[in-house]
């Protein structure tokens, strides 16, 4: 055991291994009980566990494997209760040896994600549910989180996933990533729960960015396992060409910095040139996808920071060819921005009010703060700062909160 030298470090620990590890231990778990929930019972007792325990012995040397091993005593001690190991001592045996065998197996734990995110996808799951569950098992959201992701209630999330849960065990489907003419079929689910997972990882919390790393890691695989599947590489390359600018985000006093703010000598330019060249190969490995789509336009964001040349009009074009195959508010939003920095003011206004209608729009905080700088563009200094104080309100972040109330500063001077 590590001596952390206090019951909060210990605690934080904890925490931190939970967000880190959850998605890992469910996925190792889960598949050898072949039982969602259970699993995750399991690994719920095992972290409260490490809660009493760690504080007062220590961090383990391996937390994964210690909470494994926990999770593993709770699951047969279940059984011995339910009198099946009578019934079932060889296959209790064989579970035993191989969660035993993964105290020292971390990569293979890792690599569980992936076959629990492509059994979640499985054509025996009810579409609705498919990114949801992994959304739930892979990176442990809560079904009140994924709720308002989708614009349900939370009960009617809780019941799709029990659903859903229950069907893999039921049903048995194995957690296994499948043969390679079967991918491209389960690929859509996955792909929108790993781009869920790299956005999440732009959260100002801890453990953010680790979540981030880890998408791009599952999104890499997926590239290595259907190398001709245009839609894989366009979401790495779009992961990337957002990760390049990580460091340029935040100012040395920790303020938000805009893109068209950022000190480019800051970005990664080796991530760049990978972004790139995934682009280059998904746009030549056959039809155009949503994700190639959207790095075509961080494309052409970067170039024209770099170039100093204006290419706003193929930004709008852009997300023209967005909103035809993958039509959302969401693209509507971006092309209204874009529409006015190419002076086409009054289209993008008609968008923003357009947009105003739809319930989605209440609290999401781009279209606020959309709606406050083409506001802000045309000289509304009201409704721009009644948007920004509506954003100020939505914004979990402090850096970025405070970009805001400096915004809505000018428009009331």
């Amino acid at each position: 055991m590590q001596d952390d030298g206090s019951g909060s470090t210990a605690r934080g620990v904890a925490e931190r291994v939970a967000r880190e590890s959850y998605g890992r231990l469910v996925a190792y778990l889960g598949g050898r009980l072949g039982d969602l929930a259970s699993a995750e019972d399991a690994l719920a007792a095992a972290f409260l566990t490490a809660l009493e325990k760690w504080p007062v012995d220590g961090v383990p040397d391996n937390p994964d494997a210690w909470l494994l091993t926990i999770a593993r005593r709770r699951k047969l001690d279940d059984w011995r209760k339910d009198k099946v190991k009578a019934r079932s001592a060889d296959h209790l045996a064989l579970i035993t040896e191989e969660l035993s065998a993964a105290a020292e197996m971390n990569e293979e734990i890792a690599d569980r994600r992936l076959a629990l995110m492509f059994a979640c996808a499985h054509p025996d799951i009810d579409v609705s549910a498919r990114t949801p569950l992994i959304l739930q098992t892979v990176l442990g959201l809560t079904a009140a989180d994924i709720a308002a992701r989708f614009l349900v209630s939370p009960r009617a999330m809780g019941q799709r996933l029990v659903r859903a849960k229950a069907r893999i065990r039921d049903e048995k489907i194995p957690f296994l990533v499948p043969e390679k003419e079967e991918l491209s079929q389960r690929l859509p689910p996955v792909l929108t729960s790993i781009y869920a997972a790299y956005t999440s990882g732009w959260m100002d919390i801890e453990g953010a960015q680790a979540l981030g790393q880890e998408a791009i890691w599952l999104a890499s695989v997926v590239v290595s396992l259907l190398p001709q599947e245009p839609e894989p590489k366009g979401l790495l390359a779009l992961m990337l060409y957002s990760e390049a600018r990580r460091s340029s985000r935040r100012g040395l006093d920790g303020a938000f910095v805009p893109l068209d703010s950022q000190d480019v000598g800051l970005w990664d330019h080796e991530l760049l040139r990978a972004a790139e060249g995934l682009l280059r190969e998904a746009n030549g490995n056959g039809p155009t996808g949503r994700y190639q789509i959207e790095a075509a336009i961080q494309s052409a964001h970067v170039a024209r920071r770099l170039s100093g040349i204006s290419n706003w009009h193929a930004v709008v074009s852009l997300y023209d060819v967005l909103g035809r195959i993958a039509p959302s508010p969401v693209v509507t939003l971006n092309r209204s921005v874009a529409l006015m920095r190419i002076g086409q003011a009054d289209a993008a206004l008609d968008d923003i009010h357009a947009l105003a209608g739809d319930p989605r729009m209440a609290d999401y905080l781009p279209y606020w703060t959309g709606r406050a700088q083409i506001c802000a563009d045309l000289g509304r200094h009201v409704e721009a700062a009644a948007a920004f104080t509506v954003a100020i309100g939505l914004c979990w972040s402090d850096a970025e909160r405070r970009h805001l109330e400096d915004q809505r500063s000018r428009v009331l001077c």
